[in-house]
């Protein structure tokens, strides 16, 4: 598991002062980021290398608001690698505050060529991702 802090901004919010739904999925995308600096590599590495990650599906359960200047932490994990497809789950807390998630999802990524073409995860990219490295 990778963790990611980030501070909300004031863009980030709604009318009621609250984190904007869909911006949760822009922290998801930073928490994959993160998740793969941690380990070494890089979503551009991978694109050098003619290989993309597009989201095929997304999710993500609400329980708590995250609000202006609250800071947070993504927990991120790898919980499925399959021949041709991974799947990330994310977990978001309050910094500092209980251990009740604000919010949980899912993104699952197939690995595409630059034509679009299903391609097998390298297995330097699974060696990477694998939860245990």
């Amino acid at each position: 598991m990778v963790e990611a802090r980030l501070r909300v901004i004031y863009g980030d919010t709604d009318q009621m002062g609250v984190v904007y739904y869909a911006n949760y999925f822009r922290y998801f995308e930073l928490a994959r980021s993160e998740y793969f600096r941690s380990r070494g590599g890089s979503y551009r590495e991978l694109e050098r290398e003619g290989l993309m990650l597009p989201v095929v599906e997304a999710t993500a359960a609400y329980k708590s608001p995250a609000r202006y200047e609250d800071v947070l932490l993504v927990r991120t994990r790898v919980s499925e690698l399959k021949r041709v497809s991974l799947t990330f789950t994310y977990e978001i807390f309050r910094e500092g505050g209980s251990d009740t998630s604000l919010c949980t999802g899912r993104t699952v990524h197939a690995c595409v060529s630059r034509e679009g073409k299903p391609t097998r995860l390298p297995d330097a990219v699974v060696r990477l991702l694998h939860e245990e490295p």
